[in-house]
């Protein structure tokens, strides 16, 4: 009950009439977390226009009379007009002034908060601007302190110091509003994640410190490369032999004069016709190559010639082996098979048998299958053990039908993979609340054989928690034509929404054997009540075997 008048507790023993109703303070709980919405609180509110900004009634400013009598710091009268009226708590043009020293801030509205602008910086957030000292605009709540210069407050306070201008208390305000803006919290969202969408993992490998071991795998080591280093290793492999082996034919010839007597008859000559180092590089190439234009030769006149040539054969049927077997390779690796493995862009959860279940799409564009083609999931969360270790990206299986051989696939179709959310999955306490407040990641892996090669193919992707779509389902893009199915992929990634309770599997769980509980509870008491009953005859001791109803 709430009285009409209060007693006066400074001793006149009269009734006085009641203050005003003021807004609540704007404390910050104890049990929460102080966020920027919170500090919002403690910053000057922006001029609005209308009232829906906030729960106090909009009044316009008080006329320069009451500000002149509160510049000369003394009306009481109209500092109780100023405390009762509402008026909003950001400066304007006209109010240069303040309340006087012992003046208590007025609470800022509750829905000013809500009032920002849904992205981006707000509309009513000036840049900042530098202000001129005789124009210095001070909040309401600054102005009640004391410690205003004295070129705001007047000649009768003697104590000056520094407060934080308007403009830096607005614009740190406007720093706030965009930081809780939802596009700043769509953008931090977008966290660094573990897999790509199309498949490649984003963990880098540093301060690795025996690096031999790459050497000892040097075919591998070769075709993981680039395409850009592996074609520089290819074209450096072929140009140093030529380079080296026709210095070795330069230096040979010069050695033993055929430099000198090129074109002399009587001169029998190691290495016929090369008289410079280009010469003799044009005899490595074409000796390597097996060109053999006949102009330039290695003859039987020396033995270190023949052994030469033999040497850069052999050498050269080996990088032949190498790099070409290499090129196969690099142009034939399943990892390209992968691209025309596909997956739907959003994971959805919905009810199917009456269980929620997390499902996604998969489809093959190619006519030629995947043989034993399988599937898993893997899913990537951070957690902290009860003894306080933190584990980053600890891994954990998703059941995707392992135990009853749904995980593998017949991949001739898109086909929809479940996995029943149950007492063994992790989602087992997530609800649609919940799933907003979690960072996880879903890894998903497609292996099997590629029936051109015989190679093994692995295709994979990721969902993270902003790509899990609850209460929706795949659209069907299968339907029959002429005597045969037709897959129509451009309804591969349309979804509908359908009725999803919001709760999570544990609580439908519950929910349910506390239905089937009242149910089992209702049925015994329909038993009693149609049991039979039967009164005992004059003479009869016998109880009956239930009472029947007077």
């Amino acid at each position: 009950m709430v009285l009409p008048y209060a007693r006066n507790s400074g001793g006149a023993g009269g009734w006085l009439p009641p203050e005003e109703p003021r807004g609540r303070s704007n404390s910050i709980p104890p049990a929460q977390t102080p966020t920027a919405k919170h500090m919002l609180a403690y910053l000057p509110r922006p001029p609005s226009d209308t009232s829906r900004y906030g729960t106090f009634p909009q009044k316009p400013d008080p006329p320069a009379a009451a500000e002149a009598l509160v510049e000369d710091g003394g009306q009481k009268a109209a500092g109780t007009a100023k405390r009762g009226a509402a008026m909003p708590n950001c400066p304007s043009a006209a109010r240069q002034s303040g309340l006087g020293p012992g003046e208590p801030p007025l609470p800022p509205s509750r829905g000013s908060l809500g009032a920002q602008q849904p992205r981006g910086r707000p509309s009513w957030c000036p840049p900042p601007a530098p202000a001129e000292p005789a124009a210095r605009l001070y909040p309401l709540h600054a102005l009640s302190v004391a410690n205003i210069p004295n070129s705001a407050r007047g000649k009768g306070s003697a104590r000056s110091s520094a407060v934080p201008t308007p403009e830096g208390l607005q614009s740190r305000r406007c720093k706030l509003l965009e930081e809780e803006s939802p596009a700043v919290q769509a953008g931090r969202r977008q966290r660094q994640r573990y897999v790509t969408k199309v498949g490649k993992c984003q963990v880098n490998l540093g301060n690795i410190q025996d690096k031999k071991r790459f050497l000892s795998d040097i075919f591998t080591t070769i075709v993981d490369l680039k395409y850009r280093w592996f074609l520089f290793v290819f074209m450096m492999c072929y140009v140093v032999t030529w380079v080296v082996f026709g210095s070795i034919y330069f230096l040979d010839a010069w050695l033993r004069g055929d430099v000198g007597h090129r074109g002399d008859p009587e001169w029998q000559a190691c290495i016929e016709n090369v008289d410079g180092f280009v010469s003799a590089l044009l005899l490595s190439v074409e000796s390597q190559r097996t060109i053999g234009y006949g102009t330039r030769m290695v003859t039987a006149n020396c033995a270190e010639g023949v052994i030469l040539l033999i040497a850069q054969s052999i050498v050269g049927s080996m990088i032949d082996a190498m790099m070409v077997g290499c090129m196969f390779v690099k142009i034939s690796r399943p990892k390209k098979r992968a691209q025309t493995l596909i997956f739907s862009k959003n994971c959805v959860i919905s009810l199917r048998d009456e269980k929620l279940c997390l499902m996604f799409r998969v489809g093959d564009l190619r006519e030629s299958h995947m043989v034993d083609a399988k599937i898993r999931a893997k899913l990537i969360k951070s957690r902290q053990t009860a003894e306080g270790e933190f584990i980053p990206l600890e891994q954990s299986e998703l059941n995707l039908g392992y135990d009853t051989g749904e995980d593998r696939l017949f991949l001739v179709e898109p086909q929809i993979i479940c996995h029943v959310i149950n007492r063994h999955s992790p989602f087992w306490d997530m609800s649609a609340e919940s799933l907003r407040r979690e960072q996880f990641e879903i890894i998903i892996i497609l292996e099997g054989i590629v029936e051109a090669t015989g190679m093994t193919c692995q295709a994979r992707t990721s969902y993270t928690e902003d790509e899990i779509l609850w209460g929706y389902r795949f659209e069907p893009c299968m339907s029959l034509e002429k005597g045969a199915f037709q897959v129509d992929y451009s309804r591969f990634e349309m979804t509908f929404e359908v009725q999803t309770p919001a709760g999570s599997a544990k609580e439908l769980q519950e929910l349910k054997e506390l239905e089937q509980q009242e149910h089992s509870t209702l049925s015994l008491y329909w038993d009693h009540l149609l049991q039979p009953c039967a009164l005992p005859g004059p003479g009869e001791d016998a109880a009956p075997q239930r009472e029947c109803p007077a």
